[in-house]
């Protein structure tokens, strides 16, 4: 069953990518706010959880957010890692930038060995502001699960345009300092059969991780339940083959 997330700071769960991770969410706390709408997301599809659409302030971020991590550390259990994550895309929120600034701040005076991760649609970062945030954050974990527009249209669900050129185009732009992650899964959605571990898509999905060059790569697959029911999970023996032709490009590649 899909699940939303119901506070702004949530957890801390033991992340498999990222250790323990405190998570932030930007978004209602009763509603998922996207303009992706997945096949595979945890917190279901858009339209059955569109009851409020309002952001939660900065204010209130910043605020329950010192409360959570002064009491951690007062509890000597400090986060691994600070995770913007949540109800949808995160970098929606109109003031991303200065909320990334505040969460900078506070884990650099309470608890410093934290990093500071973003999970990102990548949809937004050809906004200025957005892409200085994410700079400037220690993980910022950018999404591109196809190669191929058809296969993110099926997959993603984006709402709006949305081309894979663009994206690609955009992500240049950090000059690979970020970390590319990518879904691999199989099932049928629609009638449509889906499938991103196909050789085409692999040879092509690889060609877009030479030309990017990130700095760190992160292939996945099912661990949650989905909104569509018809998905297979890939298992952690051929995703390891995908990571290793990514590693044989000089890329790390972690498998989760």
């Amino acid at each position: 069953m899909t699940a939303l997330f119901e506070d702004i700071i949530f957890g801390p769960i033991r992340s498999r990518r990222l250790g323990l991770s405190l998570g932030v969410n930007l978004l209602p706390t009763h509603s998922k706010l996207c303009n992706f709408d997945c096949i595979y997301c945890e917190c279901g599809w858009n339209a059955d959880n569109a009851t409020s659409r309002r952001f939660n302030s900065r204010e209130q971020v910043r605020t329950r957010l010192e409360e959570v991590l002064s009491q951690m550390v007062a509890d000597s259990t400090p986060p691994d890692v600070i995770t913007f994550a949540g109800n949808g895309e995160p970098t929606m929120h109109p003031d991303f930038e200065a909320i990334i600034d505040d969460t900078i701040a506070l884990r650099d005076r309470l608890c410093p060995s934290a990093k500071v991760s973003v999970l990102s649609n990548a949809t937004m970062i050809g906004r200025e502001s957005v892409r200085r945030a994410l700079k400037r954050v220690d993980n910022n974990i950018l999404k591109l699960d196809s190669a191929f527009d058809q296969t993110v249209q099926l997959v993603n669900n984006p709402c709006g345009s949305y081309s894979v050129a663009t994206v690609v185009e955009n992500l240049r732009k950090f000059d690979g300092e970020f970390i590319l992650q990518t879904m691999f899964l199989r099932g049928e959605y629609n009638g449509q059969k889906v499938d991103n571990t196909t050789d085409s898509e692999v040879e092509a999905w690889l060609h877009l991780v030479e030309e990017l060059r990130p700095r760190k790569v992160m292939v996945y697959s099912l661990d949650r339940d989905t909104p569509c029911k018809t998905l297979t999970k890939v298992e952690r023996e051929e995703l390891q083959q995908i990571a290793s032709r990514v590693e044989a490009l000089g890329i790390e590649c972690s498998v989760a």
